[in-house]
């Protein structure tokens, strides 16, 4: 783990399980995201329900220059902080060893020890820096040398 990665993202403040969901969404975004600045490079976007326990956007990777975007989907679990969530990318559901049915990111053998190593001060912004981005850096180029995935302007100028 890139312990400048680390530095730059805020550790969580506050421990809760998901029992008050008003003030659960409050404890999410306050303390995460404001205690520090996170430098991002924009390759996220995120926004949840209304408790805060299901979360939706898109993410992306640039690769040879080219923007791959998927669908980014997680629910917090009811054990959350201890038990982290699964993160899922469904549109590339099947396409690698390396997920769960539904699209779910493998992240056991990497990632889950960091989170139980470091509970309660580990949230959304972590999982996202240390388990989604370092499986996209090793996952998408594979799945785009393997013909797997293609992107969207190759699609349009093939299926032309």
């Amino acid at each position: 783990v890139s312990r400048g990665i680390l530095a730059n993202v805020a550790l969580v403040l506050a421990s809760t399980m998901v029992t008050e969901p008003v003030e659960w969404s409050k404890i999410t975004i306050q303390d995460e995201m404001q205690p520090r600045e996170v430098r991002t490079t924009g390759w996220f976007r995120l926004e949840s329900n209304k408790e805060g326990t299901k979360w939706f956007g898109k993410c992306w990777f640039i690769h040879n220059l080219l923007k791959y975007e998927f669908d980014l989907e997680f629910d917090i679990p009811i054990t959350y902080p201890t038990t982290p969530f699964e993160i899922a990318l469904p549109e590339l559901d099947g396409k690698t060893a390396k997920m769960y049915r539904g699209g779910k990111i493998c992240l056991t053998d990497h990632f889950k020890p960091l989170w139980g190593r470091n509970v309660p001060r580990f949230g959304i912004a972590h999982a996202l820096a240390l388990g989604l981005a370092p499986w996209m850096a090793v996952e998408i180029p594979d799945l785009v040398a393997k013909g797997a995935i293609v992107h969207k302007e190759k699609e349009k100028s093939g299926s032309s």
